[in-house]
């Protein structure tokens, strides 16, 4: 059902660059059919160029949209106004804003009120409000980063960051969740299935993905945490069969937590 999902890719050519196309266009085809594939902004100005050179290569409808003002950003406008269009015409379960511009926030919560999947995408610098409106979101700078790792990098150290400098989901709010989880839903000897943590935690937090913290798989991003140990066992304990991963708070930890 995923798959025939019916998406809408509305990208602001203002606010991102066209360095993150392949992501952009990954991310989004992973979720579903994408119907409509538009990209606003001021076609006439030479910062256009960039992204002038990818538009046929991945089939993108450029949406003219002249600067009126100065100061003003009419892209957010047409962008909105053609959302609202799109979603009035009843031809898409879902849509991708990207973006890092919070003026999209009420947009994000308005399609999420008429049953919309919004999967918004920007830098790291998104504001949080945006971040939180949409059902998931991807920050592409980070994304195309770990994809060009070989290895997956150590957890970032937290720092005194101010809040309004740093939207993403910090590790400490995911350690206490997971914590959290397995205090209430664990077995008798403490474990639980990973799996069930890792969709908690896309539920809890719109732009969960391990691959913003520099790791490609949830196992080794659930690794990284010293309070838990992971094991490894066969669903029906014969060889060859699925293997599946659960997590508990290591036992010297217990007590601390």
């Amino acid at each position: 059902m995923t798959q025939d999902r019916r998406m809408a890719l509305l990208i602001d050519a203002d606010n991102v660059s066209p360095s993150y196309i392949k992501v952009i266009m990954d991310e989004t085809t992973a979720r579903g059919i994408v119907t409509y594939k538009r990209i606003y902004g001021d076609w006439t100005r030479n910062e256009m160029q960039g992204w002038k050179s990818v538009l046929l290569e991945y089939s993108l409808t450029p949406m003219q949209q002249y600067s009126y003002t100065t100061g003003k950003n009419s892209t957010d406008s047409a962008l909105i106004i053609d959302a609202m269009d799109i979603l009035y015409t009843g031809k898409v379960e879902g849509f991708c804003l990207v973006s890092s511009d919070s003026d999209f926030t009420k947009l994000a919560a308005r399609l999420r009120e008429a049953g919309m999947l919004v999967i918004g995408m920007g830098e790291k610098k998104t504001p949080r409000p945006f971040v939180t409106a949409c059902n998931e979101f991807k920050f592409i700078d980070k994304i195309e980063k770990t994809a060009r790792t070989s290895e997956p990098e150590p957890a970032p150290e937290k720092k005194d960051i101010p809040k309004e400098q740093n939207s993403q989901t910090d590790l400490s709010a995911i350690r206490g969740t997971i914590m959290q989880q397995l205090a209430n839903f664990s077995d008798e000897d403490g474990w639980m299935m990973a799996s069930r943590i890792g969709d908690v935690l896309t539920q809890r937090y719109p732009d969960f993905d391990v691959r913003n913290y520099g790791y490609k798989k949830l196992t080794a991003f659930l690794a990284s945490f010293n309070e838990f140990e992971l094991r490894t066992a066969e669903s029906n304990g014969t060889p060859g069969s699925v293997h599946t991963i659960y997590i508990r708070v290591r036992p010297g930890n217990r007590r601390k937590h």
